[in-house]
Parts: structure tokens; C-alpha cells; sequence
């Protein structure tokens, strides 16, 4: 485990370790190796990925690979590991949860779906999936167990962030966060249909239903973005001021 290093660019790679407490003495860990600058999981020498892993199984109709250079479904590579070892677990089985990140150890108690949705929440974006890849910040700067204000929160301000670099790159930026409702649009349907994958390998439902945690935000998002967003206004008021440096470009710091 990489530790006391707040600059990941200065590594090569950084680890993330998921311990779930499942009950008794009996645990499941699961250390997740990150290329620094890539921001892709490296996949340790394993046995061969399961036949729902393999790309035209269920393969979502927006998916861009080839199965000729991509014979596997990236993500669902990742996940087959998460899915295996967890295939006894119900999803409303209470657990403890440890994450530990090179800055912060986190530790919660939920139930089992919560814990491994907060797992595939770093697995998605760092599977190379071309549909994912948007996540990575947020990988980089992962929250474990993140509420959905903390989500809406980071994500629009990730996106945002993101329409300063396109800007400074002299290309047009969309502060009307429309490409992101698109983002998420593209991950209801991987989420869909990873739950279909899922549910061949699956006996019990903590995986699939942990997808699912997911995918209410997914669904709900590119409808309530404004709605949402308009609930954390407030916590901009500083930035209204007339005197405060944002609003001496607004005229009279109107709220």
C-alpha cells in the first residue's frame, strides 16, 4: 500500500483497499491497483474472464469496441472477481466497510449492496470502458460510501472543471451541464445491461442490486439536474456578494 503521498502523479501506480466485514470473523478484500496517470485498474494474472464477460454477450447497443481488438467487456473483466466472491452475500446483509486510499482511511457500516456499489463506483470508471472514462476524476479524488448530495455536488463540479480545460483549449464549453445529462444517459444503459450480464454468474442479488443503487442516480440525474442543483444554491450565497471577488463580475452581485 502506497501511503502519505498527497501528489498520485508522482507515482507510477496507487492502491485502493476495500475490506468488507461480512460478519463473524469472515472478510473479503479487495486492493485495487491504479495506474497514476492513466487512471486505469491494473488487472493482476488471473484465471480466464467468465463467458458474460466476453464483449457480444449482452453488449450494450452504444458500445463502441470491437470484439475483433476487445474480445471482453472491460468492465464486466473487472467486476467478474467482484461478483464471484461475493455470490453468497444477500444484499441487505449488514456489513462494515474499510476503505483505505494513500490519504484517508474511511470506515462505515451499511449493507452489502451499498458497500459494493461504493466498490464498482471506482471499478466503472477505471475499467477502460470509453463510456466510463468521464468518471476518472472522480476515481482519482474517490469518496467511499458518497451520499447522492455528495455525488450531484462532485460530479457537476467535475464537469464544470472540465469545460474550464476545453475552454482554455479555445473550444466552445457547456455550462448547461446538457453533456453530462448525455454521460449519464450513456451509463443507464451500461448499467442495465451489466445487471443482465450479472445475472447469469449471480445466485444471490448483492451484485446486481448494488448496480442498481447505481443506476437510480444514473436515471435520475439527466432529468433533476437543475431541480437538484437548485437545493445547493445556498451554499453559494458568498459568491452573490457585491464586494466578493466572483461578484465583481456579476453587476450588483444580484442573488
Amino acid at each position: 500500500m502506497t501511503t502519505g503521498t498527497v501528489e498520485h502523479q508522482a507515482m507510477e501506480t496507487y492502491e485502493i483497499q476495500y475490506i468488507f466485514q461480512l460478519g463473524g470473523e469472515k472478510t473479503e478484500t479487495f486492493n485495487l491497483r491504479i495506474d497514476a496517470q492513466r487512471l486505469e485498474l491494473i488487472r493482476e494474472a488471473s484465471t480466464s474472464p467468465p463467458d458474460w464477460a466476453e464483449l457480444g454477450f449482452r453488449q450494450c447497443p452504444h458500445c463502441p469496441l470491437d470484439a475483433a481488438t476487445h474480445p471482453y467487456c472491460p468492465v464486466a473483466v473487472n467486476l467478474s472477481d467482484v461478483v464471484r466472491r461475493f455470490n453468497a452475500v444477500i444484499s441487505h446483509d449488514r456489513i462494515g466497510l474499510t476503505v483505505i486510499t494513500p490519504d484517508r482511511q474511511v470506515y462505515g457500516q451499511t449493507t452489502a449492496q451499498k458497500g459494493i456499489s461504493s466498490l464498482l463506483g471506482l471499478i466503472f470508471p477505471t475499467s477502460r470502458c470509453p463510456h466510463t472514462a468521464f468518471f476518472r476524476p472522480m476515481a482519482r479524488f474517490h469518496l467511499p460510501l458518497a451520499t447522492e448530495a455528495d455525488t450531484i455536488f462532485r460530479v457537476t463540479g467535475m464537469y464544470l472543471l472540465a469545460q474550464f480545460f476545453i475552454r482554455k483549449n479555445g473550444k466552445p464549453e457547456d455550462v448547461e451541464l446538457e453533456g453530462l445529462k448525455q454521460i449519464y444517459e450513456n451509463m443507464h444503459i451500461i448499467n442495465m445491461h451489466m445487471a443482465d450480464r450479472i445475472r447469469k454468474a449471480s445466485v444471490m442479488d448483492s451484485s446486481i442490486n448494488a448496480i442498481i443503487v447505481l443506476d437510480v442516480f444514473t436515471h435520475v440525474l439527466p432529468f433533476a439536474i437543475e431541480e437538484q442543483l437548485e437545493e445547493i444554491r445556498y451554499l453559494f450565497a458568498p459568491f452573490f456578494q457585491p464586494k466578493s471577488p466572483a461578484g465583481a463580475f456579476r453587476p450588483g452581485g444580484d442573488w
